[in-house]
C-alpha cells in the first residue's frame, strides 16, 4: 500500500520540524561563535590584566610571602585575583612620594636646623626613628596628654575656638551625630568669622557622612575633600572598597597648636554608646614647632586628595613655650619601605628594662614578632595592652591567635576591661614615648597613611607610665594555655582570621 495523504502530511509535518530545527541550531552555533569571540576575548584581557599586575607585584614587593601569594593566584585564578588586586594589592602612590619631594620633605632637616629648632642631642640619641621620619627631633615645645574623649574634645573646640588664622581639621573617622555636629557647628563659626579651615576625611572611615552635613560645611567657606576624592582608580564599587585609608587624627590651629591621637569624631569615643562603655583613648596636645610639623604633613595630604596647594607662611620667629622635643613622623603605603614597621622594631630593638604597647588591635608581621619576642627572651618586660571587648569580629579573632603566639614565648599580654580600649601607646623604658594612629597590625604598619608623635622628655614619659599603670589594673593578664583552653571551633576560626592577616 502506498502512503496515505495523513502519512504524508504527517512526514511533511516532521520534515518541517527537521529543517526548523536544523536552521535553529545553526542559528545557535552563529550565537555560541559569536559568544566563543566574546568568552575568548575576555580570558585574553583577563590573562594579559593578569600578567600587567604580576609584572608590577615583582617590581614593587616588598615581602617575598605575599608576592609568592599573590603571583599564585593570579597565575591559577585570574577571574577572581584580578579584581582583588586593585582592590588590596595595586599601590599607586608614587605621586604621593613627588608630592613628598614637591613640598620639600628632604629640606626639612636643613631648614629646622638652620632656625635653631633641632634637637640634636636627641636626634643622635634616635637616629633611625629620624631618618624614618625624614626630620629630627624639634625642640621648645609644650606637650599635655589628654585621657578619654571629654578631656580631648574639649581641649579641641577651645582651640578651635582661639583660632585667628587657619585650622587644619583632618580625621579618619566623621560620623554625623552628637559630636560631629558639635565638631561641624565650631567649624563653622570660625570659618564665618574669617578664619581659613581645611576639612580633610578618609572615604572609608567616613562613609556615612550624607551630602547633607559636606554641604552645609562648604556652605560656610569651609573647604571639604575626601582622601580618596579625586583617585578614582583606588576605587572599586565605591569607597567600602578601598584598601588604601588616611587613618590619621589631627587638628591644627594657627601652626601654633596640634593634636594627634587615637580619637575619631563620634559618640563612641565620647563614652556615649553602650555597648562599648567607657571607650579608653589617648590624645596628645602639642604646642610649638611640632605643630608646625604635623600642618606639613596635612598639607602633603591635602595636596594629594585636592590637587590644592597650600602655602604656609614662612616660618621666621616660631615660638617656642616649652622645653620638649617632639619628633613628628608621618608614614604611609607611599614609603619606599615599611618605615612604620621599621620604627616600631627599633623601638623593641632598643628597649634594655621595659617595652610597655597599648593597641586595639594585634595583627603584627613577622618582624613585628620577633622584635617583640626577642626583647621578652633577653628580659625585657614586654607588655601589650589589649581591648578584651571586640569591635571587629575578623581582627579580634585574630589577636588571640597572636597572642598565643607571643605569651609562649614571654611576651605578658592582658586584656582591658574597663570598657573598650583604643589608644595606640608605647613606652620605652624611661626613655621614649610614642602616642599617635598607629595600631599594632598589618593595615598600620604597611598600608595606612598613619601620624606618630614621639616624646622624650621625663615629664611626658612619667605621665604616660602613670597612666598605663593605671591602665593595667584594669586588665587581666593572659595565662600560657587561655588559647588551648578554647573551643576547637575557637581556635579554627582564630587561625583561620589569621591567615588574613596582610590585610587586616
Amino acid at each position: 500500500m502506498g502512503p496515505t495523504d495523513h502519512d504524508l502530511t504527517q512526514d511533511g509535518t516532521a520534515a518541517e520540524a527537521v529543517i526548523r530545527e536544523t536552521v535553529q541550531d545553526v542559528g545557535l552555533l552563529d550565537v555560541m561563535a559569536h559568544n566563543l569571540g566574546l568568552v575568548a576575548a575576555f580570558v585574553a584581557l583577563m590573562y594579559i590584566t593578569a600578567g600587567i599586575c604580576a609584572v608590577r607585584e615583582v617590581m614593587n614587593s616588598r615581602t617575598s610571602q605575599g608576592s609568592v601569594a599573590w603571583l599564585l593566584s593570579l597565575f591559577f585564578l585570574p577571574y577572581i585575583t584580578v579584581p582583588l588586586y586593585f582592590v588590596f594589592g595595586w599601590r599607586s602612590f608614587s605621586d604621593y612620594a613627588t608630592i613628598q619631594a614637591t613640598l620639600g620633605r628632604a629640606e626639612r632637616a636643613r631648614r629646622a636646623d638652620e632656625l635653631g629648632l633641632t634637637d640634636h642631642e636627641e636626634t643622635r640619641d634616635w637616629p633611625v626613628l629620624s631618618r624614618v621620619a625624614g626630620v629630627p627631633f624639634l625642640a621648645g615645645n609644650k606637650a599635655d596628654l589628654l585621657i578619654d574623649g571629654d578631656a580631648t574634645f574639649s581641649a579641641i573646640k577651645k582651640a578651635i575656638a582661639d583660632a585667628r588664622k587657619v585650622i587644619f581639621f583632618q580625621f579618619f573617622a566623621v560620623h554625623e551625630d552628637a559630636l560631629g555636629r558639635e565638631m561641624a557647628d565650631a567649624l563653622i563659626a570660625r570659618a564665618k568669622d574669617g578664619v581659613s579651615v581645611y576639612f580633610l576625611y578618609d572615604d572609608v572611615g567616613s562613609h556615612s557622612l550624607s551630602r547633607a552635613y559636606l554641604n552645609r560645611l562648604k556652605e560656610a567657606g569651609i573647604k571639604v575633600c575626601g582622601f580618596n576624592e579625586n583617585h578614582r582608580f583606588l576605587r572599586l564599587l565605591g569607597p567600602m572598597r578601598l584598601n588604601y585609608r588616611n587613618h590619621r587624627k589631627l587638628v591644627v590651629t594657627d601652626l601654633r597648636t596640634a593634636f594627634v591621637g587615637g580619637h575619631n569624631v563620634a559618640d563612641q569615643y565620647v563614652g556615649r554608646n553602650k555597648w562599648f562603655g567607657r571607650w579608653r583613648d589617648t590624645h596628645v596636645k602639642v604646642e610649638g614647632p611640632a605643630a608646625v610639623g604635623c600642618a606639613l604633613s596635612f598639607t602633603e595630604d591635602w595636596l594629594w586628595a585636592s590637587g590644592e596647594r597650600i602655602e604656609l607662611p614662612p616660618v621666621a620667629d616660631l615660638p617656642m613655650p616649652g622645653d620638649e622635643s617632639v619628633l613628628v613622623m608621618p608614614t604611609g603605603p607611599a614609603d619606599k619601605l615599611e618605615e612604620c614597621a621599621i620604627a616600631f622594631v627599633e623601638a623593641a630593638a632598643r628597649a634594655k628594662r621595659r617595652f610597655w604597647i597599648t593597641t586595639p588591635y594585634l595583627v603584627p608581621s613577622l618582624d613585628v614578632q620577633t622584635a617583640l619576642c626577642a626583647a621578652a627572651m633577653r628580659g625585657v618586660d614586654v607588655r601589650i595592652l589589649l581591648p578584651e571587648k571586640r569591635d571587629h569580629w575578623t581582627v579580634w579573632l585574630a589577636s588571640h591567635a597572636y597572642e598565643d603566639t607571643l605569651v609562649q614565648r614571654g611576651v605578658k599580654v592582658y586584656r582591658y576591661t574597663d570598657g573598650f580600649l583604643h589608644q595606640k601607646v608605647t613606652l620605652l623604658d624611661d626613655d621614649l614615648v610614642s602616642i599617635g594612629t598607629v595600631n599594632f597590625d598589618n593595615r598600620s604598619f604597611q598600608i595606612n597613611f598613619e601620624l606618630t608623635l614621639w616624646f622624650t622628655h621625663e615629664r611626658m614619659i612619667g605621665k604616660v607610665e602613670e597612666m598605663l599603670e593605671t591602665d593595667f589594673k584594669s586588665a587581666k593578664l593572659t595565662w600560657p594555655d587561655a588559647f588551648q583552653s578554647r573551643s576547637y571551633v575557637f581556635r579554627v576560626l582564630a587561625q583561620g582570621a589569621r591567615l588574613l592577616s596582610p590585610i587586616l
